[in-house]
């Protein structure tokens, strides 16, 4: 089998919830070996984030668990306790990158902090995940994604205009915050094979939220005016939001003007191709109040289902509203193979795809502290007696 592309590197991973898990997750599914710290008798704070639950009694495990933690190893070790950060000091001697999201500063009165740990290994990369990053005056106030999707002007521009702000479905600055991690380890790993060294990554929910507010950042910073809620109707392209069929809704996302005149002439509206008002994108979204209604009126004449049929041969872009259960039906979906089970547990596929590396032979995610002692006897030599003496002391978990 070919190895995976990451198949050489191991994680140690401090973090929990979803930022730092999501990001570990991904090098996972490279192929790095992740090696999760957890706190003995509780563990990822997300285990008991349900319902609802996998599993029964005493083994069942939250969904919200599950999403975050495939490909790892569990390892129970009180971190608070000096035998315990002996060990996990011993560990990252021996990795090549941490991950963690502490408090700024809160694992320095373990010496797990990164200058420690990499004074010990120059070679380690250490990923710091925070709210607000290592320095300024938000420096050390804890930070979750619903709060930072306030701070940074998402809910804003999310929901009706008419309406309250809404957060995301979805805790989507921790998942775009793991995303960023990754990327920034994988860059972080590629200059170590030209200098030699590792270094610190320094990693904001907040740095991460505003930069993803992408062209409506933009729209605000070139004219000084702050967007405001549209609803289902996208700010700088139209016609592009849902419409009203004869039995249900429809999304018609028109990217362009050649695609916005076979949609006009679709609906009966082919002039609207040729007025100044409507012919560009620009002018369409400086006149879509005269430019919607009509169309939107036209929509309702048919079913969604005749809808769907007819924007395939005019090479429309569109899409339903599906549900979830829906979403997962879709025979894409299905071809693709997005959502299966790895050794009896539901996941979602990865949706990294290295030709080279295939994403078989994964591991599902762990129960509490099941790797500990294999994992400690492989790194560190240590024995079963050993291990039993640590786990007596409540050491381990």
């Amino acid at each position: 089998m070919t190895a995976k592309a990451l198949s050489d590197i191991r994680v140690l991973d401090l973090s929990r919830v979803l930022a730092g898990p999501w990001a570990t997750q991904m090098l996972g599914d490279l192929g790095a070996e992740i090696i999760k710290i957890e706190k003995p008798g509780i563990g990822d704070d997300t285990r008991g984030w349900g319902p609802p639950w996998h599993g029964e009694g005493e083994d069942r495990t939250a969904g919200y668990y599950l999403a975050a933690n495939r490909n790892k190893k569990s390892v129970a070790i009180d971190i608070a306790k000096p035998e315990g950060q002996k060990l996990i000091r011993d560990l990252a001697a021996q990795s090549d990158i941490v991950v963690e999201n502490f408090k700024r500063g809160g694992l320095r009165k373990y010496g797990l902090d990164h200058e420690s740990l990499r004074a010990a290994n120059p070679r380690l990369i250490c990923c710091s995940i925070t709210g607000f990053g290592q320095d300024g005056p938000d420096a050390d106030k804890p930070g979750y994604d619903l709060m930072i999707q306030a701070m940074s002007g998402f809910m804003s521009i999310t929901g009706n205009a008419d309406g309250p702000p809404r957060r995301m479905g979805v805790a989507m600055v921790d998942l775009t915050t793991g995303m960023n991690a990754a990327a920034a380890i994988l860059a972080a790993l590629y200059q170590r094979e030209r200098t030699g060294e590792g270094q610190h990554i320094d990693i904001a929910l907040f740095d991460v939220a505003l930069s993803s507010l992408g062209n409506q950042a933009l729209n605000y910073l070139v004219s000084g005016e702050a967007p405001g809620r549209t609803g289902n109707a996208h700010p700088n392209v139209v016609p592009y939001q849902p419409f009203e069929t004869a039995d249900g809704w429809i999304i018609v996302a028109v990217g362009n003007d050649s695609q916005f005149a076979r949609f006009a002439a679709l609906l009966g509206h082919g002039e609207m191709a040729d007025d100044a008002r409507y012919r560009t994108n620009g002018a369409r979204v400086e006149n879509r109040d005269t430019l919607i209604p009509p169309l939107a009126e036209a929509m309702k004449k048919r079913t969604t289902a005749e809808w769907t049929d007819a924007l395939i041969v005019a090479n429309v872009p569109f899409g339903p509203i599906n549900t979830i259960e829906e979403a997962f039906a879709e025979p894409q979906a299905i071809h693709r193979g997005l959502s299966h089970e790895i050794a009896g547990v539901p996941q979602v596929a990865s949706p990294l795809r290295l030709g080279a590396s295939p994403m078989d032979d994964a591991t599902p995610p762990p129960a509490l502290g099941q790797d500990t002692e294999a994992v400690l006897r492989d790194r560190l030599g240590l024995s079963a007696d050993e291990c039993a003496k640590l786990r007596g002391e409540g050491i381990l978990g």
